[in-house]
């Protein structure tokens, strides 16, 4: 069963969200895996300023609210990957500046490998979302699909979403995610990006993969 401490917890971490500006009024969301069930930012809230009363707790088999409080309309993904993903327990979904003006462009980078820390931490590769209409089933199937063997996407005219084993690891994703897009913006689409035998060599040395 949920706790008051937990949810005191997920709300600050909503909190930490909106202080970091990956979120703003009511846009992205955030949930929270805890044994069978899911903390979900209910609909329509304010993830910079989340209350403990809009915070739904989801059976995570059912998606059914168990506290009457209506989860976020893109619940379902946020269930979804979790179902999918056991190795997962927070789901962020987050419109942050840079990262949604190239969610917004005509043409998206090929590669976001910037910087170390992106095939470190969000992915080598980022899988980009055809735009469905928020909170529909598409868009739903399109995010688990993505986030079924990546960390991290990109959902066009949208914004982004990310998961991770813990508020850290998704929050950490979100965060250099971010960066990478600042950085891609503001070199004038005039960047390098690391190359696969880099990439390898990061994988051995920082992550200490063994590769045979």
């Amino acid at each position: 069963m949920i706790t008051n401490l937990e949810i005191d917890e997920f709300v600050r971490q909503a909190h930490r969200v909106g202080d970091a500006g990956l979120t703003i009024c009511s846009s992205g969301n955030l949930s929270w895996r805890i044994g069978e069930e899911v903390l979900i930012s209910g609909t329509g809230s304010w993830v910079p300023n989340l209350q403990k009363e809009k915070v739904a707790i989801c059976n995570l088999a059912t998606g059914q609210s168990v506290n009457g409080v209506k989860p976020s309309m893109e619940h379902v993904f946020h269930l979804g990957v979790l179902r999918e993903r056991p190795d997962m327990n927070v789901v962020l979904h987050f419109q942050s500046p840079y990262a949604t003006a190239i969610a917004c462009m005509k043409e998206q980078p090929a590669n976001f490998n910037v910087t170390a820390e992106i095939p470190c931490h969000v992915g080598r590769e980022i899988p980009i979302i055809p735009y469905y209409r928020p909170g529909s089933p598409e868009l739903a199937e399109a995010v688990m699909n993505a986030l079924k063997e990546h960390n991290s996407a990109l959902m066009l005219k949208h914004g982004q979403v990310v998961c991770g084993k813990d508020f850290d690891e998704a929050f950490e994703r979100a965060m250099f995610f971010e960066m990478a897009c600042r950085i891609i913006i503001q070199s004038g689409f005039n960047y390098n990006v690391f190359t696969p035998e880099e990439i390898a060599d990061l994988d051995t040395y920082i992550l200490g993969k063994v590769t045979k």
